[in-house]
């Protein structure tokens, strides 16, 4: 006869935990499997507990304890059952086998798991936020002298001082700055995620979530520069050497900016290929994999004109940022890139990084040649160019299309993926500013203080009566 029991090792760990066990009996002999669950004291623990209540309410997760060491329970029992059925249910057997079917208890050990998931996968940048927590992470369990972190000891109030711990920290890109609270908020998002991974492929309570009821690592709004079509234009008219780097900069800047704010991932990779026979420009966005289809207008294509050349062939980069013979460039298509090798697209998605703020540090040059205050960096084409819409009175559902933000699923359900047509004539109405002085004036005006606006309408009144 075989029975099953659960009992508490009275031997703490070296953070003074004690682990249950489940305790398997065969002719009065005893094997003993750990499960994940720990508690603070051996009175948290009832071994003869009526109604699967063995860990006590004296532990605030006696809940979700005892609903795991259900679970434990039963895929002991099920490991039993099937080695049974073969005639080898032994004791060493059973351990064996529930040993070497389990999951390990190892919170850090699984996040970096996924971690190395991710990145084998291709997904670059998910891949660094990953390791961008489970390394804040690991700096945390050093103040603590620990090493790793067990699924049961991430508690609410672990997470809480986790919180309190990232909050003192200092930001390594700017001085006398903390962690902004929408980096830490973005931290929890990653540590919740790996946490409902795990519950997902253990079919474990999801009630189990230490999440449950933590109501930390909230976002704040920020602030999104942007620049009137009047600082735009100053770019636009701005004087610079032909062929120059600073040249090229400020022309990927134009080019995301006459397109609804292209990120600068797709521009920079951006290849003849996405300009159509019929005057359209289609490309599949990096970021959310969402095909966009743009009608070029006149100005896209006078600054598209500037860069094609006869020998130009489909697969070759607009931009000369990117090398067109790299290894990487062979991958012209999101499937074929999503097939590349994990270093590959490393070294792609790194050089396009550099690029950008190789680009950027050539928008701040050029902002201060045209006296223009705001720090302009490539994203604040597409903050300008949401501006340049609400100028014009664009509708904020055609406005939200253009930019393919999320929050637009049932307008596009409604719609189909992208409304080509309304967003070709709002396009057409931002950007006929050159052709319309009144529409120009009108822009100015709004940017002025009521003062500057009073005399700016005396001087006209004196110049018309002139």
């Amino acid at each position: 006869m075989t029975t099953f029991n659960f009992d508490l090792n009275n031997r703490p760990n070296k953070n003074g935990l004690f682990n249950i066990q489940i305790r398997i009996t065969q002719n009065k002999i005893h094997k003993r499997i750990k499960t994940p669950i720990y508690v603070k004291s051996p009175n948290d623990f009832n071994a003869i507990a009526k109604h699967e209540n063995w860990v006590r309410k004296t532990e605030p997760l006696q809940a979700r304890y005892n609903s795991i060491l259900k679970d434990e329970l039963e895929k002991v029992k099920d490991a039993y059952q099937e080695l049974r059925g073969q005639n080898q249910a032994s004791l060493e057997n059973i351990k064996n086998k529930v040993v070497s079917d389990e999951v390990s208890s190892s919170f850090l050990e699984f996040a970096k798991e996924r971690t190395t998931q991710i990145y084998n996968e291709g997904s670059y940048r998910n891949y660094k936020k990953y390791n961008g927590f489970c390394n804040k992470l690991e700096t945390y369990l050093s103040t603590l002298n620990k090493k790793d972190l067990l699924f049961s000891e991430i508690t609410p109030e672990f997470i809480f001082r986790l919180d309190n711990y990232l909050r003192t920290l200092r930001n390594t890109r700017k001085k006398n700055a903390m962690l902004h609270p929408n980096y830490i908020a973005k931290l929890f998002d990653i540590f919740k995620a790996i946490i409902n991974l795990h519950i997902k492929i253990n079919r474990l309570n999801p009630n189990s979530s230490p999440f449950n009821g933590f109501s930390g690592g909230k976002t704040i709004p920020t602030s999104k520069p942007k620049l009137n079509i009047a600082e735009v234009k100053k770019i636009e008219d701005l004087e610079l050497p032909v062929n120059s780097l600073i040249w090229h900069s400020r022309n990927c800047f134009l080019f995301s900016f006459y397109f609804a704010g292209i990120r600068a991932a797709d521009v920079l990779q951006m290849r003849w290929k996405n300009i159509t026979s019929d005057g359209r420009l289609e490309y599949t966005m990096d970021k959310s994999d969402k095909i966009r289809d743009f009608h070029i207008h006149e100005k896209a294509l006078e600054l598209l004109k500037l860069y094609y050349k006869e020998d130009s062939k489909p697969y070759d980069y607009i931009f000369p940022f990117l090398n067109s013979k790299a290894d990487y460039a062979k991958a012209n298509t999101p499937e074929m890139i999503a097939t590349l090798p994990p270093e590959m697209i490393v070294k792609l998605l790194d050089t396009v990084n550099r690029k950008n703020t190789l680009i950027d540090k050539n928008l701040k040059a050029i902002a201060k040649m045209v006296g223009i205050e705001v720090v302009v960096t490539f994203h604040i084409a597409r903050h300008s160019f949401a501006k340049r819409a609400a100028d014009v009175n664009i509708s904020n559902n055609i406005t939200k299309l253009m930019l393919a933000h999320s929050n637009i699923k049932e307008t596009e359900n409604y719609m189909g993926n992208f409304n080509t047509k309304a967003v070709d004539e709002a396009m057409d109405t931002i950007f006929s500013y050159d052709n319309d002085p009144k529409a120009q004036i009108a822009s100015i005006v709004k940017e002025m203080d009521a003062e500057q606006a009073r005399m700016l309408l005396e001087q006209l009144k004196l110049k018309k009566a002139g």
